[in-house]
């Protein structure tokens, strides 16, 4: 009896030991250690950047393919992702790949405008990749396939290809051949399937916020299906700005008629810090939860630098396709099981260093100083005279609060690196401080494996309660140490704010725009505007700061449908309730 009851204890211990190691959170961008970049390194330019995110669902396991990569990652929780190097690459490396799992099998597939493969594998985690064909045949000058999508129907068993990246041609589609390795049944029996009208949909024109009248750019097709109907998914207007967005055509056959989805974009995050969630795929988890994934964009070093994010996704009960990019770059729960609130995994953790004071040890110039750090921009940045241990840079939150998480986006400001070998990793330490005085050592990463993580995200082992946070920095293989925002995450120890009143929706004769206003809340850091096709759809969302004007053009609105519209403000203790929904 005595025996027995030890082993329970000690079998709870451990049990509560792992429960306590395990990270419950992740936090977009995605923590995965971006490869560095070699298509510029002619040019000089250093940087590590993910780009067209494809994940996958394989054996109960998980699979991430991005461009130019050099290989893939593995992740068993959507959150540890371990790169896997293929043990013999039988191509060049992949741009914007195609990848979808059959009963025991991953397909890959790679852009390309001439001849190429289908490669398949049974044992992806081993970096194993076979031919599956050995080339598919030439399509017309032009035509692709770039961007390409593999799709597998389960209730017909029928294969099919979608591909298109231009402002010139569209989204095109064709079966393959099932019997013949999925070659094409013919190489001209392929059609185009969709289009962009930027006259129609707002959110298809391009530049920041849909203020450029350059021809938008259709991309990154997927597709998915749901009870019975297939969603044709594409990407625009283009990467390079913060309104990337996904949308769907829905239609009852895989190669259509398709039908416009009035409800576009469904994956839409024009505000925030990491903007932009265009160009990823649509995937289910183990347990059955739809994410979508995207990629925000950065720009600091070259035009196409981009990171990677996931948000849950779903579809409601009549069929409307979305994706949930509300506090879209703030820390969630991973899943661990199905849940039926689309809001089910915000973890509530609140930003507490919004335009917090920055103190550093030092500084390179008077243009990358220490407000940087917290500002929330993307594109500016603290630069240390030198990168080398012991440099730091503590957070002032101003008043006691309990921290829950950080995170810590890394710049390659001026960079000399082009390759991401062994001595690529990321080393530093955190600390907490109720004086700023007396400093507790939070997270210190050299008691853990090397990795790189230039988007590190750390979820304290217990919360923290105190005012000062200090990051002191180890190691980055770097020119320099820069560093974008760190980002503290938890709970002020006050109240939310009120719910803003005077919300006032004006559609603009051009019914593309519409200008939103509302009343100035006190004590908030910012506002969620959300909006969608019924009053109980409002399923986009522009975040905005306080230190920002209390009115808004949202451009992104498609003609002759009806919005509504309704706000809610956030602070460092929480989020008001959502105010009145209104008409236009």
């Amino acid at each position: 009896m005595k025996k027995s009851l030890l082993s329970f204890l000690l079998s709870c211990l451990s049990i509560a030991l792992l429960a306590q190691n395990k990270q419950a959170t992740y936090c977009n961008p995605i923590d995965i250690g971006y490869r560095y970049n070699f298509e510029q390194m002619n040019e000089g330019i250093s940087y590590r950047s993910g780009a067209d995110p494809v994940i996958v669902t394989h054996k109960n396991e998980y699979y991430l393919f991005v461009t130019i990569s050099g290989g893939w990652w593995h992740s068993k929780d959507l959150v540890n992702w371990n790169y896997v190097v293929p043990d013999k690459w039988p191509m060049e490396d992949m741009c914007a790949p195609a990848a979808v799992s059959v009963r025991d099998t991953l397909y890959l597939f790679q852009s390309t405008f001439q001849q190429r493969p289908i490669f398949y594998s049974t044992e992806p985690e081993k970096g194993k990749l076979k031919f599956l064909n050995r080339w598919l045949p030439q399509l017309p000058k032009d035509i692709g396939p770039w961007d390409p999508a593999l799709f597998h129907d389960p209730d017909t068993d029928k294969w099919y290809m979608y591909w298109g990246s231009s402002n010139v041609y569209p989204i095109f589609g064709a079966e393959l051949d099932k019997s013949r390795n999925l070659t094409y049944k013919d190489k001209t029996d392929y059609k185009p399937l969709i289009f962009l009208d930027q006259y129609q949909h707002g959110w298809e024109r391009f530049g920041p916020d849909h203020a450029d009248m350059i021809k938008p750019f259709i991309e990154g097709a997927w597709m998915t299906k749901h009870n019975g109907k297939y969603y044709l998914q594409y990407a625009g207007p283009g990467t390079e700005y913060n309104v990337y967005g996904n949308g769907t055509y829905v239609g009852d056959n895989p190669l259509g008629p398709f039908t416009y989805a009035p409800y576009n974009p469904i994956s839409y995050r024009p505000g925030g810090y990491m903007t932009g969630a265009g160009h990823g795929n649509t995937f289910q988890d183990v347990y059955g939860n739809y994410w979508n994934t995207g990629t925000p964009w950065l720009a600091v070093n070259w035009p196409m630098e981009r990171r990677i994010s996931m948000f849950p996704a779903g579809f409601d009960k009549e069929g409307q396709m979305y994706s949930n990019t509300r506090f879209g770059d703030w820390p969630h729960y991973l899943p661990t099981g199905k849940w039926d609130n689309r809001d089910a995994l915000f973890t509530g953790w609140m930003l507490l260093s919004y335009k917090k004071p920055v103190t550093v040890s030092s500084q390179q110039d008077t243009i990358h100083v220490a407000k940087n750090l917290t500002d929330e921009g993307r594109q500016s940045f603290w630069v240390a005279k030198q990168n080398k241990a012991g440099e730091w840079a503590s957070i002032d939150l101003g008043r006691e609060s309990e921290v829950k998480a950080l995170q810590v986006n890394y710049i390659d400001y001026k960079n000399n690196v082009f390759d991401s070998d062994s001595s690529v990793y990321t080393l530093f330490k955190i600390w907490g401080s109720k004086d700023g005085k007396k400093w507790e050592l939070l997270r210190d990463l050299t008691k853990e494996p090397k990795r790189d993580r230039p988007c590190a995200y750390i979820e304290l082992e217990k919360p923290y309660k105190g005012r000062f946070i200090k990051y002191e920095h180890v190691y980055v293989k770097a020119q320099n140490l820069a560093i974008g925002e760190i980002r503290v995450f938890g709970n002020g120890l006050g109240q939310a704010p009120v719910t803003p009143q005077k919300l006032v929706a004006k559609r603009q004769k051009d019914e593309r725009n519409v200008d939103i206003s509302w009343e100035k809340v006190p004590n908030v850091v910012g506002y969620n505007i959300r909006w969608g096709i019924e009053k109980d759809k409002l399923y986009q969302t522009y975040q905005v700061y306080a230190d920002q004007p209390t009115s808004l053009q949202i451009r992104a609105l498609n003609l002759g449908q009806k919005y509504y519209y309704a706000i809610e403000a956030f602070n460092e203790n929480g989020v008001s309730a959502l105010s009145g929904v209104v008409g236009e």
